[in-house]
């Protein structure tokens, strides 16, 4: 698409490829982001583990505390960066559609412009008959009853 619109010279080009590109690298560096904070995640999540299966007395001693308050303070950060991050891809990724559509009809508009309006196919209707799709002929046509769809 962006080959197709190369072929325009004016400034609304420029601008809707400027604004893809800065979609596109917003879009990129929210899901490493995302990929960050899972991470992290898993990270606080395997310390908590750890924490829970190889300290001795792990519940009731003290001593760890901070240990843990540290992992737990990592995941809960963690996971709600996740989802605010997630959150903010979504944004991103429509407004990335957003922009796509606006460089189809771009394309279309040059294309209509170099070449004209496109033609368009009258396609036969389809009407439902007494339970097979009988083919409705266009006026003008020869009938023939025993065409079915």
């Amino acid at each position: 698409m962006k080959q197709c619109i190369g072929y325009d010279d004016t400034a609304d080009r420029d601008r809707l490829e400027e604004r893809i590109a800065q979609d596109q690298r917003n879009e990129r560096c929210v899901r490493r982001a995302v990929w960050l904070m899972a991470l992290l995640s898993a990270l606080a999540i395997a310390g908590l583990c750890y924490a829970a299966v190889f300290l001795e007395d792990f519940p009731q001693n003290k001593s760890h505390s901070i240990i843990l308050r540290i992992f737990a303070a990592l995941g809960l950060g963690s996971l709600i960066s996740l989802l605010s991050f997630g959150g903010l891809g979504v944004v991103y990724r429509k407004a990335l559609d957003r922009r796509r559509e606006e460089c189809r009809r771009l394309a279309t508009n040059l294309l209509e412009s170099r070449l004209g309006k496109p033609r368009t196919m009258a396609l036969p209707e389809v009407v439902k008959g007494t339970g097979d799709y009988h083919a409705v002929q266009p006026a003008g046509a020869a009938a023939n009853n025993d065409l079915t769809i």
